[in-house]
């Protein structure tokens, strides 16, 4: 099968499946030589339908991997082995075991219909703007990431809901944010931006990156399963290279009012406290892993099956 090449646009074989941003790349080019920043800027149906895409398959995979994300969290957290964490969560009783859900259920479909809708959107207009699709996509990725810290304050009162120190201290979601704001500030919100602004734009990167890969190596063969493996298997290995970077945030959000830590120091603290060793950022990780196994290959498997529906 031949591959469109990336730098030339008037000479390629068509695949059986081409995504809606390559369409309005080849409508901008077809019908002006010069794209202007209006063009580029002037949000399209197109934005919209990627949003909803990354909001649907965001909801199915919060409701099924929550609570091996609460595992994986006491382990950070606590730097425990899987089996107590999961005795913890058994003694606490179900009633607890979905406590906190709501801020990570809010955060991951804007976050996932973010990712996806602004990645596309600004690879899309880059691309038709730079004609260097490489650039775009690097550029892409690490702006889309940056747009989804703007919803880190769910993430961080999730991280104290899900703390077991703070259990008598927060009745629920609005309640944390009402103690966090009239306490401390918006800015108390923000504490932890740094390891999740690298962490974001670097995973988007990778993800995309590898992503595009697949979908060339497996050409017309692709189907739900094949998606679900794909997605699966390089949610996975992004998850587990970016993975200190959630201990670092972990470490930083942990804590409520005083100074805000450096990432430098924040780093230092937790190479110190873990008897210096590599491998004690890496608590958790086997769960981690099988999380973002399930979750990304259900995430990838719906977008492209959603994207088939409302992309019609």
């Amino acid at each position: 099968m031949c591959k469109r090449p990336m730098w030339n646009r008037t000479e390629y074989s068509p695949l059986p499946a081409v995504s809606a941003s390559e369409v309005e790349v080849e409508h901008m080019n077809a019908s002006s030589q010069e794209v202007t920043i209006d063009t580029l800027l002037k949000l399209t149906s197109n934005d919209t339908r990627e949003f909803i895409c990354g909001w649907g398959a965001a909801v199915i995979n919060v409701t099924v991997t929550y609570p091996i994300n609460k595992i994986i969290f006491r382990q950070i957290l606590e730097a425990v082995p899987a089996t107590t964490a999961v005795k913890q969560l058994s003694r606490e009783g179900l009633g607890l075991l979905y406590r906190g859900i709501l801020p990570p259920l809010c955060q991951k479909t804007l976050s996932l219909s973010i990712m996806f809708s602004v990645y596309e959107g600004s690879r899309t207009r880059l691309t038709a703007l730079t004609h260097h699709p490489v650039f775009s996509k690097i550029v892409a990725a690490n702006f889309a990431g940056g747009v989804e810290a703007i919803l880190m304050p769910l993430e961080r009162v999730q991280t104290l809901l899900q703390d077991w120190r703070y259990h008598n201290k927060f009745r629920n979601t609005p309640d944390a944010f009402k103690y966090l704001l009239s306490h401390h500030g918006v800015t108390e919100c923000y504490r932890g931006l740094v390891p999740i602004i690298f962490r974001n734009g670097l995973s988007n990167l990778t993800f995309f990156t590898l992503r595009d890969q697949s979908k060339e190596i497996i050409g017309d063969e692709r189907t739900l399963f094949s998606n679900f493996v794909s997605g699966a298997l390089i949610g996975g290995f992004t998850s587990t290279i970016f993975y200190p970077m959630n201990v670092i945030k972990i470490h930083m959000q942990s804590k409520i009012g005083g100074d805000f830590e450096k990432f430098s120091v924040a780093l230092r603290d937790v190479w110190i406290s873990r008897n210096r060793s590599i491998r004690s950022f890496y608590q958790g990780v086997h769960l981690n892993y099988m999380r973002s196994f399930i979750s990304w290959g259900v995430i990838n498997a719906a977008y492209d099956f959603l994207k088939g529906i409302v992309f019609l």
